[in-house]
């Protein structure tokens, strides 16, 4: 962890490498400078816990028709305008009230519910691996445990740090945001950290990816068959989920794309993939 003469630490999770003075907090609202350290300061915090349809997350070529139990926190490392979820990923320590639950009380209530088709913990709703040492935390207990380990996330991570966690993790679906540098500047990530992303999850785990289609930003045919395309070079057996966006957050001026636009994008992602899915429609 690099520190500054003005006694700064520099957080080492993502690429924003925020910068933070004794006391404060980053960008993500979830990682803090504590006695010159970087602390996960929603370590264990959960907003949300509830058992789920693994294709809820989503996914639909791994462990088809099984539960998982999904667990979320605070904060996010982006900015979406559209944010589908924003309500928690765009909360911070103040604005909910949040139940404490350790990595072994989460292992032994993921265990618990197995007798409910329950194969392990998938970390959502918030960007998850913002609270990175949680989630290593608990996903090396649920390995040992012979549950399974899920991420659905941004993507938005240092390699290092990635590195380290992947050997724990079963699966992740990816949110590619877009396919375009430029659209990518408007969430406050950058399109080639999230392709190194995705090509090296894929090399070490189960990966799927989802692409929210927002009417007039990134609903070109032309996209959609160049990140088709980038997809098949990872792996043509990578699942696209094509989903539907609806007015949220920063764009509720929007309207809802159209049911049509997500099919005939589907269609030519079809065109490189073997596996793609339409949501929301």
């Amino acid at each position: 962890m690099d520190k500054t003469a003005e006694n700064r630490v520099i957080c080492p999770i993502c690429p924003r490498h925020c910068s933070l003075a004794p006391g404060e907090t980053g960008f993500c609202r979830a990682r803090k400078n504590t006695g010159g350290s970087v602390t996960c300061i929603n370590y264990g915090k959960l907003l949300s816990l509830a058992l789920d349809s693994i294709e809820k997350k989503p996914f639909r070529r791994f462990h088809e028709g099984s539960s998982i139990l999904s667990a979320g926190s605070f904060g996010c490392n982006l900015s979406c305008p559209f944010c589908q979820n924003h309500q928690i990923s765009m909360a911070s320590s103040d604005t909910f009230e949040s139940a404490s639950c350790s990595p072994e009380a989460l292992r032994d209530l993921a265990l618990e519910t197995k007798d409910r088709g329950n194969i392990g913990v998938a970390f959502t709703y918030n960007e998850p691996l913002i609270g990175y040492e949680y989630v290593y935390d608990c996903a090396r207990l649920l390995k040992e445990a012979g549950l399974s380990t899920v991420l659905v996330t941004n993507g938005y991570i240092c390699r290092e740090p990635l590195e380290k966690l992947l050997p724990y993790i079963d699966a992740m679906n990816i949110d590619l945001k877009c396919f375009t540098a430029g659209f990518y500047e408007k969430t406050g990530g950058r399109l080639d950290t999230v392709k190194d992303t995705i090509s090296l999850a894929a090399s070490k785990c189960h990966v799927e990816v989802t692409t929210l289609v927002i009417p007039g930003e990134n609903d070109s045919h032309e996209e959609m068959d160049s990140e088709a395309a980038w997809l098949a070079s990872v792996d043509p057996d990578i699942a696209l989920h094509v989903s539907r966006f609806f007015p949220a957050y920063k764009m509720k001026e929007k309207t809802a794309t159209p049911v049509s636009t997500v099919y005939s994008l589907a269609e030519i992602a079809r065109r490189h993939l073997r596996y793609v899915y339409t949501g929301n429609c």
